[in-house]
């Protein structure tokens, strides 16, 4: 990695923004990218870096955006010729390998590790006192981020959970925050009778906080405390992902592999499962992603998109022949 696209992954890291590292594994000639080649691609489509020409470029980018949606790391082929046979972004019948027949190269193919990197989950705690301190140990050796305020602060905007363990003082005040700023799992450590009391101070709604907080596992150390509350934070993100398999009418969990977009008109721009929004350049066939800027063409009351200014000349010169 070069010392800037460290630096850019690790700024980004810091600041919990979810990012793919691309990097070229593999380059058979004719090829502008070369092994060790590399870029970051953000969640709002922008590059830094470089793992080939215009068309290689789109292609990685797009199939980035999907795999952060599916947020799982891939291995990308890209390969001239095309095959009319399989739709954009194939999926192949090898595990982890992701195909894109790209219409637009001169020759060669390409492969790139499409890396995922999210944040991890975030665990905002509240109090300076042993149980505090212990879950911040027991959180950070999970893979947990866990972060300990002594005093009320603004609620982070991605908390996955929010624990006040701060035994009375200023409890009500972050509780409210964090059922507004809708955390997913907000406890409070006190007794069964003292969180019954501060719950109807505070108005929240009922259940919405969890009060004796962690799972009832005979607990008696803040050691021991702080494992029956991470296991609790775990236990409610597994019953928030089946509640959503349930309420789609699946029985088992949705795969979590990057599915092709179907294209059906070219041009017509579609996502799938909170991917890009791409569209299919009607000349020359490659996946384009519509973003601001994108090159596009007006016509016959469709908007149109194109990969490059070629394939757009060609268009506007005679729309019927590529469908228009």
């Amino acid at each position: 990695m070069t010392a800037t696209t460290e630096q850019r992954a690790n700024e980004l890291r810091v600041a919990r923004s979810p990012f793919v590292l691309a990097v070229v594994v593999r380059a058979e000639r004719p090829t502008s990218a070369k092994p060790g080649d590399r870029a970051i691609i953000r969640d709002d489509g922008t590059i830094e870096g470089f793992v080939g020409g215009s068309c290689a470029d789109t292609t990685v980018r797009i199939q980035a955006l999907r795999q952060l949606a599916a947020g799982e790391s891939t291995l990308l082929r890209i390969t001239p010729g095309g095959d009319a046979t399989r739709p954009p972004g194939f999926v192949s019948d090898t595990p982890g390998l992701v195909v894109a027949d790209n219409t637009c190269l001169s020759g060669g193919t390409i492969d790139v590790f499409l890396e995922v990197v999210m944040p991890s989950p975030l665990v905002q705690v509240y109090g300076d006192t042993p149980i505090a301190r212990a879950l911040v140990a027991v959180g950070g050796a999970a893979g947990y981020e866990v972060r300990l305020a002594a005093t009320p602060g603004a609620v982070p905007a991605d908390a996955l959970a929010v624990v006040v363990a701060s035994h009375g003082h200023d409890e009500i005040g972050v509780l409210t925050d964090a059922v507004a700023a809708g955390v997913p799992y907000v406890a409070l450590v006190a007794s069964p009778k003292r969180g019954a009391a501060v719950l109807a101070e505070a108005g929240v709604p009922a259940g919405r906080v969890k009060t004796p907080a962690g799972l009832d596992l005979g607990a008696r150390t803040p050691g021991d405390v702080a494992v029956s509350i991470l296991a609790e934070v775990v236990a409610s993100r597994a019953t928030a992902t089946a509640t959503v398999t349930a309420s789609a009418g699946l029985a088992s969990p949705p795969p979590r592999a990057p599915q092709p977009v179907s294209i059906g008109a070219p041009s017509a721009a579609q996502s799938v499962d909170n991917g890009p929004v791409v569209a299919r350049d009607p000349v020359c066939g490659m996946e384009v992603l519509v973003e601001p800027g994108a090159l596009s063409l007006e016509h016959a009351g469709r908007t149109w998109y194109f990969c490059a200014a070629g394939c757009r000349k060609a268009f506007a010169a005679d729309p019927a022949r590529w469908g228009g």
